[in-house]
């Protein structure tokens, strides 16, 4: 190892103690050997309005020569506001070339949401509650699908990582059997802060209600085009129901291409077989060709 090298690599490891005593439960490892990590923002900790995930993959070279390479991740950031805070970030490298610059970009970030929380309107995590109030499901489709006792303690299953060029991936499972289960299933997900640090948290589900004859199905791509769409046809293939499948993917700052569909789908293929969801190919062919009525969720999740 070259002499500088090992000086960017002293200060990395100085910077990265620093901000795990810094920010505790906040900071959140990705993987260490490629130096990937994540932090979860927020305007406010005890009462959080707005809150964002700051993804930075170190370099060799930073902080001497080169910048992190990041990602900032959440729903509402888009357009303009993506583009100002990034440029408010790269001020910020730009103006302490070779100094260490993480702290300044996570309360940089935190100023950000901060001035958003006390702006009139209310952030994702307040609208979160009315909209579930607003949100009328067809009464007498959940009605059918409901479990005839309470859902307990909700189960999931999680597959092992898949790793490509730096990207990972991985599938988590649980049994559903009405759409309000899926907004549990997520919110229950999203407690894990490393899952919701994750770059895309791809899912799909299929309820299937008895009465009607008839699945309730959708998909969510958050992020990755298409991504969402593919798993679903997956699940009609294999002809599974009363399971949803989240397939999460941290970015490892190399692009993957088609191939990321491939590890998604075959990440969620491999845990809905480890779990006995799946039927044989002749009993799947057979049960596709029977049920073609498909009622696709009204409401779609906004994670």
């Amino acid at each position: 190892m070259a002499e500088g090298d090992a000086g960017s690599d002293q200060r990395q490891n100085e910077e990265i103690e620093a901000m795990a005593a810094i920010y505790g439960e906040e900071w959140c490892v990705i993987d260490d050997c490629a130096k990937i990590f994540c932090i979860r923002i927020s305007d406010d900790i005890d009462d959080p309005k707005w809150t964002l995930c700051l993804q930075v993959m170190l370099p060799n070279e930073y902080p001497g020569t080169a910048p992190p390479v990041y990602q900032l991740n959440a729903p509402w950031l888009q357009g303009q506001e993506r583009a100002d805070l990034s440029n408010s970030l790269e001020e910020i490298y730009i103006q302490n070339i070779g100094e260490s610059i993480l702290y300044l970009w996570v309360e940089k970030i935190r100023d950000v949401l901060i001035q958003k929380s006390q702006m009139t309107e209310p952030g994702p995590d307040v609208k979160k509650k009315t909209e579930e109030e607003d949100v009328e499901c067809e009464d007498d489709l959940i009605l059918a699908c409901q479990p005839e006792t309470p859902a307990k303690a909700l189960d999931f299953d999680i597959s092992e990582n898949r790793t490509d060029r730096r990207s990972t991936f991985q599938a988590h499972l649980a049994p559903v059997v009405c759409p309000k289960q899926v907004k549990m299933v997520l919110a229950k997900l999203y407690e894990n802060k490393k899952i919701a640090s994750a770059t895309h948290n791809i899912y799909a589900y299929r309820i299937y209600c008895e009465d009607k004859q008839t699945f309730l199905q959708d998909c969510e791509d958050d992020g990755e085009t298409a991504a969402g769409g593919r798993l679903l046809h997956l699940m009609e293939i294999l002809n599974v129901r009363n399971v949803m499948v989240v397939v999460s993917r941290w970015y490892g700052g190399i692009l993957l291409g088609p191939d990321r569909f491939k590890h998604i789908n075959n990440c969620a293929r491999n845990i809905l077989v480890e779990r006995n969801y799946t039927n044989s190919p002749e009993e799947s062919s057979k049960a596709l060709g029977k049920n073609k009525k498909v009622r696709k969720d009204k409401k779609r999740s906004e994670h």
